[in-house]
């Protein structure tokens, strides 16, 4: 699910408006009736990539579509609502790449892992006004009907991928395979937060963050007692 970066769909101010007029710089000078909803999730993508999830308003997702500030509220209750549903395609795309990466774990546990991580990153680095919205705006989980259902799926594919993970493990050591899971997310988040997001935010790493990664990955391997084949 992708939209374009401008939005713009030339000029007119005539029929297929729902109220207002003609957006400022940056924004599309209309769109087509029945489109605002999409108008505006590819007006909050881009403010997001401007400004930051928390530093725009409603009325400047209006502006950018184009619309008189009143007409959002035909399809979003307010700019939570906005944010959320933003949030809810990011996790769709979000657990589809995760999924692709995991290929039920072939053709083994840590290949398939490490396609798992690299996908994480990547996604940040790609899609890096949805990773905000998902997990930096403060959205409430319940803004949305699908938006937790959304997060919880993507979640669970890192989960199912920790529990083939601690089968590897000495069984008497065997950890909780949702602690696994939190401990690799923790761990994954927190690298793609700080040094694989495609946004200003990125900090400076002496090495790429999927090495990081890696390595991390491997320490906390050794950790649980898994050793990976060679």
């Amino acid at each position: 699910m992708r939209w374009s970066k401008t939005g713009r769909h030339g000029g007119g101010s005539g029929s297929g408006r729902e109220g207002g007029a003609d957006a400022g710089p940056g924004g599309p000078r209309g769109y087509h009736h029945g489109n605002l909803r999409e108008t505006l999730i590819r007006a909050a993508l881009e403010l997001i990539k401007e400004k930051g999830p928390a530093g725009f308003t409603f009325a400047d997702a209006a502006r950018w579509a184009g619309v008189s500030p009143a007409a959002p509220y035909r399809h979003f209750r307010d700019r939570d609502a906005l944010l959320a549903d933003v949030a809810r395609r990011g996790f769709d795309q979000f657990e589809a790449a995760l999924t692709r990466a995991w290929d039920d774990g072939k053709p083994n546990t840590f290949v398939a892992f490490e396609r798992l991580g690299k996908a994480y990153l990547d996604f940040a680095r790609r899609e890096p006004a949805y990773y905000s919205a998902m997990f930096e705006a403060g959205v409430p989980l319940d803004a949305d009907p699908g938006l937790k259902d959304a997060g919880d799926r993507a979640f669970a594919v890192l989960r199912r991928a920790a529990e083939k993970l601690v089968l590897q493990a000495p069984e008497k050591e065997r950890p909780p395979a949702l602690m696994v899971a939190l401990h690799i997310w923790s761990m994954t988040h927190g690298i793609a937060s700080l040094f694989g997001r495609g946004d200003a935010a990125r900090r400076s790493l002496p090495m790429p963050a999927d090495d990081l990664l890696e390595a991390g990955f491997l320490v906390y391997l050794k950790g649980l007692g898994i050793t990976p084949p060679r």
